[in-house]
C-alpha cells in the first residue's frame, strides 16, 4: 500500500477513482487499487464509457448477444454500462461494509440529454437504480435547475444520489437545499434515512481553466498573479457553505432521525496547466470528511509525490474569500464564469454521450453483420 495514499486516507479523504472499465474490472486492476492505492470509490461519466467502449474488446461478447435479441442502440448502452457498475459495486461491496456504507460507492450517470427534463431524470434514475440493484450504488444528477426536484424526489424513493457538474456557490446551496427536502419526505414516507447517502460533486480545475484564460486577457501584474487560485479558494468556499448548512434545527432533527450530511466531493482534479503541481487539486483540498475523486494519473501522481500536511480547508476560508475578493478587484465576473462552465459542462458530457452511442451503434451493425 501507497504511504502517501494511507495518509491521505488517514486525513479523513475518501479516495475515489474516477474511471471504470471492463479491463480494469475482470483484470483484477480495480481489486488491487483498493489494497495498493486506498481507493474506496469508483465514479464513472460518459466521456469514461466512451473511451472504455472505443478502446477495449472485452464488450463483444455481450454486444453480440444483444444484437441476436434485436436490442437497439440505448438498450445496448444501458446494459453495458449498468453491467460494469454492478461488477464494480461487488467490488467494492468491502468497502462499503466497512464504512456502514459511507464508501464502496460507485457512480452511474443519468443520460446528459435528460439534464433539463425533471420527469425524464426522475425516470431514468430510478431505471438505474433498479437495474444495478445494488446498496453501494450512487445515481449522478446534473446541479442543474431541472435536476433540483429530481434529486429531491430521489431521495424522497430512497435512492443514494451523486450531485455532479457543481461549480458555482449559490447552485451549490440549492443542491443542498434539495438533498434535505429530499430527506424530509423520505423520512415522511417511512424511509430508512441512515441508508441514503449523497455526495455533492464540486469541480475544481475547470474553474482555474476558465478564469486563467480571463486573468490572462485582463493581462496586468495584479491579473496575472492570481492564476491558478481561483479553483481551489471556490472549493474551499463551498466547503465553509457545507460547515454551515449541516446545521442548526432543521438539520438536527434529520440528523437524529439517522440521517447523513451530505459530503463535498472535490472532483474534476486532474491538473491540466502543466505549469502547476500535478497534485495540487488534492493536496490542497485535504479536509476530514471529504472525497476526492482523481483520475488514474492524478492517482498514481500523488502516490508518488503527494503531501499530506493536515487539514489545509477549514482555517482557510478567510484566505479563499479574499482571493474570490481579488479576482473581482481586477474584473473577473463570477457569475459569468459560472454560468460558461455549467453550460459547457452539460454540452462536453452530451457531446461524449453521442460519441458512447455512436461507438456502440458501430459495434451493434458489426454484430449484426458477421451474425
Amino acid at each position: 500500500m501507497s504511504d502517501r495514499m494511507k495518509a491521505l486516507a488517514d486525513a479523513g479523504v475518501s479516495i475515489w477513482l474516477d474511471d471504470l472499465s471492463r479491463e480494469l474490472i475482470e483484470t483484477g486492476r480495480l481489486a488491487d487499487l483498493m489494497k495498493e492505492r486506498s481507493v474506496v470509490g469508483v465514479t464513472t461519466n460518459p466521456s469514461i464509457f466512451a473511451a472504455a467502449l472505443a478502446e477495449g474488446e472485452r464488450y463483444d461478447d455481450q454486444v453480440r448477444d444483444l444484437a441476436a435479441e434485436g436490442a437497439d442502440v440505448d438498450t445496448v448502452v444501458f446494459e453495458l454500462t449498468t453491467t460494469d457498475v454492478r461488477n464494480a459495486c461487488d467490488i467494492m461491496r468491502p468497502a462499503y461494509d466497512a464504512s456502514d456504507g459511507v464508501d464502496g460507492r460507485v457512480s452511474i450517470e443519468v443520460a446528459p440529454t435528460l439534464a433539463f427534463d425533471t420527469t425524464a431524470t426522475l425516470e431514468s434514475a430510478r431505471a438505474l437504480w433498479n437495474e444495478v440493484d445494488r446498496p453501494n450504488l450512487f445515481i449522478k444528477i446534473p446541479a442543474t435547475t431541472e435536476g433540483a426536484p429530481a434529486i429531491t424526489d430521489a431521495l424522497g424513493d430512497g435512492i443514494s444520489i451523486n450531485v455532479t457538474l457543481i461549480f458555482g456557490l449559490e447552485r451549490y446551496q440549492g443542491v443542498m437545499e434539495a438533498y434535505v427536502t429530499g430527506l424530509e419526505k423520505a423520512r415522511d414516507a417511512g424511509q430508512d434515512l441512515s441508508s441514503i447517502h449523497s455526495v455533492a460533486s464540486f469541480f475544481v480545475s475547470r474553474v482555474d481553466t476558465e478564469i486563467d484564460k480571463r486573468l490572462e486577457n485582463i493581462g496586468s501584474a495584479e491579473a496575472l498573479a492570481l492564476r491558478g487560485k481561483a479553483g481551489v479558494a471556490n472549493a474551499v468556499l463551498a466547503h465553509k457553505a457545507y460547515s454551515e448548512f449541516f446545521a442548526g434545527d432543521r438539520w438536527e432533527a434529520l440528523a437524529e432521525a439517522g440521517a447523513n450530511t451530505q459530503r463535498p466531493l472535490w472532483a474534476s482534479t486532474g491538473v491540466k496547466n502543466p505549469d502547476y503541481p500535478d497534485t495540487m487539486y488534492v493536496s490542497d483540498l485535504v479536509v476530514p470528511n471529504s472525497v476526492n475523486t482523481m483520475p488514474g494519473k492524478t492517482m498514481e501522481a500523488f502516490a508518488d509525490h503527494g503531501e499530506v500536511t493536515g487539514d489545509m480547508v477549514s482555517g482557510s476560508y478567510d484566505r479563499a474569500q479574499q482571493v474570490m475578493d481579488q479576482l473581482s478587484e481586477v474584473g473577473v465576473d463570477y457569475d459569468d464564469v459560472i454560468a460558461t462552465l455549467e453550460q459547457e459542462g452539460v454540452e462536453k458530457f452530451e457531446k461524449s454521450w453521442a460519441e458512447l452511442l455512436e461507438t456502440v451503434g458501430d459495434q451493434l451493425e458489426a454484430a449484426r453483420s458477421r451474425s
